[in-house]
């Protein structure tokens, strides 16, 4: 792969991000069907390695599983913000790679620091990748939240982030919820963007 960016087209729903959009819908409405969603969340979560569910192919349907609807809107929102500038400048094939070596990576980290007894579900080992990348690429560019009255800069915000889950993931703020998977997914996407030697600082 050519390490020199230059997009071409632009797109609100490049195609990558527009099907995972899709398949994460399609799944999280086969986990609210009766009858489905048992089956669907025993092979598609990630089980603990030692348990008798635990299956290979989990550490990627995992990220296509939620747990409710604030946790699939967040994900798939952050996916479609970040990811669709992303998708547009590095190209479909190099953000997918890039997509689900972040979500297993964040797998692999999260098991090896806590254990992983529990089933674990999610996008967001993956979205806090793109978003790691997004800062990456595009420092200065603001982004503007709700509970917020000035935007403030992805490069910040990312800061922000990844130094509110280290701290929640050592002291154990919030049960229930993979911090370790979050910063993982942030330090394999860094990894990444280090070893393809792609350019950032794009505004």
């Amino acid at each position: 792969m050519s390490n020199h960016y230059q997009p071409t087209s632009f797109s609100l729903f490049p195609p990558a991000v527009k099907h995972l959009l899709i398949i994460n819908l399609l799944v999280f409405l086969a986990l609210m069907t009766p009858g489905l969603s048992q089956y669907v969340f025993g092979l598609g979560a990630l089980w603990p390695l030692s348990h008798h569910n635990f299956m290979p192919w989990q550490f990627v349907t995992y990220m296509f599983l939620h747990g409710g609807f604030a946790h699939i809107f967040f994900n798939l929102f952050a996916l479609w913000m970040f990811g669709q500038s992303i998708e547009n400048l590095w190209g479909t094939k190099r953000f997918v790679t890039y997509y689900f070596l972040t979500g297993i990576g964040a797998a692999l980290i999260h098991i090896l620091v806590t254990g992983a007894n529990v089933p674990m579900v999610g996008a967001s080992g993956a979205v806090y990748g793109i978003l790691l990348a997004f800062a990456m690429m595009f420092p200065n560019r603001p982004i503007f939240l709700i509970f917020l009255p000035i935007p403030i800069k992805a490069k910040y915000f990312v800061l922000i982030f990844g130094a509110l889950e280290l701290f929640s993931g050592v002291t154990s703020l919030q049960t229930g919820i993979a911090h370790f998977a979050h910063l993982g997914g942030m330090v394999v996407g860094f990894l990444l963007i280090k070893l393809w030697r792609i350019p950032g600082r794009y505004e």
